[in-house]
């Protein structure tokens, strides 16, 4: 069981990796002015963008894995489990969004400033700060 929580980590790491960074390269893209510079964060992004996918993907198997292992009826009470849970979700909407966002960069119709974009990186650390303290904690 320790072999697949490593795991888990490992890949939440990667995932939050790029969802740190991802949006740092967004507000850098919306101050780029010429076309080179437009071409390269567009590529950035999206290999960026890959990588955190393999990491969301691969934390969800290790995730839902452990949850198997330890027995989902005998968790499915755990109120911590659950918020947990709900906030893991609001990071797939969240790398959705990026997605989104990202798209947008390519096809030159993103209309935010780079302070947006400041503001939305926040976002993930945040989550990432109520995630650790529900799953070491164990509040309730």
């Amino acid at each position: 069981m320790l072999w697949l929580k490593a795991w888990h980590v490992i890949f939440m790491v990667t995932w939050f990796a790029g969802l740190f960074y991802l949006p740092r390269l967004f507000v850098y893209h919306a101050d780029a002015t010429d076309d080179i510079s437009h071409a390269r964060f567009v590529i950035m992004e999206r290999k960026l963008f890959i990588i955190m996918t393999i990491g969301a993907v691969l934390t969800a198997i290790f995730g839902i894995w452990m949850l198997a292992d330890y027995a989902w009826a005998a968790w499915h009470g755990s109120v911590w489990l659950m918020a947990k849970l709900v906030l893991v979700g609001a990071l797939l909407v969240y790398h959705l969004y990026c997605l989104k966002i990202m798209r947008e960069f390519r096809a030159g119709t993103a209309h935010h400033s780079h302070v947006f974009y400041r503001w939305i990186n926040e976002i993930p650390a945040l989550l990432l700060v109520a995630i650790v303290l529900l799953v070491v904690a164990k509040p309730f």
